[in-house]
C-alpha cells in the first residue's frame, strides 16, 4: 500500500517491504561448431604451344553481339578500328561491320 494509506490507517511506520524476487538464472546454450567441407581444388590442364597455335590459325569464334562495349572497343583495336565507347552497343557493333565489310570489297 502507499505511504498515504498507511496513514488512513493510523499506521505510522512504514510496512515491511517485500523481498525481491531472485533474478533468473542465465540461459547457457551449447556452442555448435559449424561444419567444414574440404576444399577440392580442380586440376586444370596446361595447354601446349602448339594446341595454343592450332586454335589461333582458325576462324575465331566471337559473335559482336555477345561482347561488352569494353570488349568491342579492344577487338576494334586489333582490326585497326578506334571505337568511342560512349556511345551505345549497336552503333558500336555497326562500325565493327561497316569496317569488316569494307575491307572485304
Amino acid at each position: 500500500m502507499s505511504r498515504f494509506g498507511d496513514l488512513l490507517a493510523g499506521r505510522t511506520t512504514p510496512a515491511p517491504t517485500p523481498a525481491p524476487a531472485p533474478a533468473p538464472e542465465p540461459v547457457v546454450e551449447p556452442v555448435v561448431e559449424p561444419v567444414v567441407e574440404p576444399v577440392v581444388e580442380e586440376v586444370v590442364e596446361e595447354e601446349t604451344e602448339e594446341e595454343v597455335e592450332e586454335e589461333s590459325e582458325g576462324e575465331p569464334d566471337l559473335s559482336l553481339y555477345d561482347m561488352t562495349k569494353r570488349e568491342l572497343e579492344e577487338y576494334g583495336r586489333t582490326i585497326g578500328v578506334e571505337l568511342d565507347r560512349r556511345h551505345g552497343r549497336a552503333r558500336l557493333i555497326s562500325e565493327l561491320q561497316e569496317h569488316l565489310t569494307d575491307d572485304e570489297l
